[in-house]
């Protein structure tokens, strides 16, 4: 509980600091807000979108869960993709993963956590999917960062999927599914080369990505 008046002390530092350099800004950003990008990302507290990409509040569109899953189940993810297709008129979707995800890694090495296990099935399934090359790979460490980019790779296919962005596709709004890795150890975002914008290249576009990392 001490450490809580240093967070809202840290706040009022920041705004003040915030309010000096530009005395509009919080009006400003308060009165709209639209974006061009919505990230799809891990909750991992060292992936923070915005400062990653250079982007100041209001300009990325946000949501993130443990291991970057688009789930077709979870009306949490889904709400947001559809607010910020239909309403917000995004342009680009991008799904970031990480190198050394743990929750990539629990997964791969069935790691017993309770819960959270339920939710990792889904990186199971990716991992069972993409046997063949993930046992080509000795190293653990680079097996797991391999499944990261596989699961990246995966979501982007279950984001143009979804009967959100297929509508959108089919009224002729522009739309660009985009998968990246993030790497913790230098700060560098890897674009990995699965950019769809409609849905009849998906398939195209998913196995010309996967046989690149073949």
């Amino acid at each position: 509980m001490k450490s809580l008046p240093n967070l809202l002390k840290n706040n009022q530092e920041w705004a003040q600091h915030i309010v000096e350099g530009d005395p509009d800004y919080f009006q400003r950003l308060s009165e709209i807000q639209a974006p061009k990008y919505l990230w799809i990302g891990c909750a991992d507290s060292r992936v923070p979108a915005n400062q990653i990409v250079g982007l100041d509040p209001g300009e990325l569109f946000v949501h993130r869960n443990v291991a970057n899953l688009v789930v077709h189940t979870d009306l949490n993810c889904l709400s947001v993709l559809q607010f910020a297709i239909e309403v917000l008129k995004i342009k680009h979707v991008v799904v970031c993963g990480h190198y050394g995800c743990g929750g990539v890694s629990a997964a791969l090495f069935h790691k017993e956590l309770g819960l959270i296990e339920n939710w990792l099935r889904n990186i199971q399934d990716v991992a069972i999917n993409h046997q063949h090359r993930l046992d080509a790979i000795k190293s653990p460490k680079d097996r797991v960062d391999r499944l990261c980019e596989l699961n990246v790779i995966e979501q982007v296919k279950n984001v143009c999927r979804t009967t959100i962005v297929r509508d959108a596709w089919r009224k002729g709004q522009f739309l660009s599914i985009n998968g990246w890795v993030y790497g913790l150890g230098d700060g560098l975002i890897k674009d990995l080369g699965i950019t769809v914008q409609g849905h009849e290249e998906m398939e195209s576009v998913y196995e010309s990505c996967l046989n690149k990392l073949a």
